[in-house]
């Protein structure tokens, strides 16, 4: 056995001496690539006494993958029989056993069923253990290029148009990155919902993430408009919108950021640079650029 296989072994092996508390064990599984699950998340779904997914014919292909699903009784958990589980999770967990949730990709509850389940979990005085990974929001935001120090994650947005638009007014003013899901084939009319109601702003459609075809689409709502006009997306869909413009940049800021970019970049470069990492418009950061060109001349 080579060294870094001796070491996964190792970790595994710590993973499931620490996991064999009785709880309930949110795990993250894969988005796409079914590499990228965790040593832990492995440790503790082998262990589990009884493992609840979204879809268990979906869920089966990852155990299948791994060699779990011959250890353990899975079972279905979604928006149809919630109610129904949750009183015979809470007796299991009574029992001492370890009951293991996952969603179909990525980290349960996050647009997906659950809440009520940790709530009552909580409320009855069972422990509650996430064992944290993938994350289509999490992957989509880091990736984008906008900004990550605030993001809102909004999911789906309501079916109804009358909903949508009130969800969206309601979030326009919101200073931080927003985040959304939306099915293929909807998110070119969404990106013109967003154009309508937010204005020109920097804009990301992430699609396929992990996957073969991953795909990150970047520009302003005005260009991912013209873009996607006329193209049929496939795959599951995140799409970012980048906060508000700010009003409260200085020119002395813009001035000393241009500054320190014009060392090693021409006027155009650096303009662009600094318009997109402070959100403000171009032409303002080149006037002011053509200003400091003109004092040092």
């Amino acid at each position: 056995m080579d060294v870094v296989a001796s070491r996964v072994c190792d970790e595994m092996t710590r993973a499931l001496e620490r996991d064999q508390l009785p709880g309930l064990y949110l795990v993250a599984t894969p988005i796409g690539n079914l590499a990228d699950i965790t040593l832990r998340a492995l440790a503790v779904l082998s262990r589990a006494d009884v493992i609840y997914a979204e879809d268990t014919r979906h869920s089966l292909r990852l155990l299948a993958h791994y060699g779990i699903s011959h250890v353990i009784a899975l079972k279905s958990y979604h928006e149809h029989n919630a109610a129904r589980r949750r009183p015979v999770i809470i007796a299991a967990l009574e029992r001492g056993e370890r009951v293991a949730l996952i969603s179909d990709a990525g980290m349960p509850l996050v647009s997906d069923p659950g809440f009520k389940l940790v709530r009552e979990v909580v409320e009855a005085g069972h422990p509650v253990f996430c064992i944290p990974g993938p994350s289509a929001c999490l992957a989509a935001l880091s990736s984008s290029g906008l900004p990550t120090d605030a993001f809102l994650f909004s999911g789906f947005l309501p079916s109804k148009a009358g909903a949508r638009q009130a969800r969206l007014r309601a979030l326009k003013p919101v200073e931080a990155t927003l985040i959304f899901y939306e099915a293929p084939s909807r998110v070119g009319a969404l990106i013109g919902e967003l154009r309508e109601v937010f204005g020109e702003r920097r804009a990301v459609v992430a699609r396929e993430l992990t996957k073969l075809h991953e795909e990150v689409i970047r520009g302003s709502l005005d260009e991912l408009m013209r873009r996607l006009e006329g193209v049929s997306l496939k795959g599951e869909c995140v799409v970012l919108v980048g906060p508000p413009a700010s009003r409260h940049i200085r020119d002395e800021d813009i001035i000393a950021r241009l500054t320190s970019c014009l060392q090693d970049m021409s006027l155009r470069d650096g303009a662009r640079e600094v318009a997109f990492e402070l959100d403000v418009a171009k032409s303002r950061v080149y006037e002011l650029g053509l200003k400091l060109k003109n004092k040092k001349s």
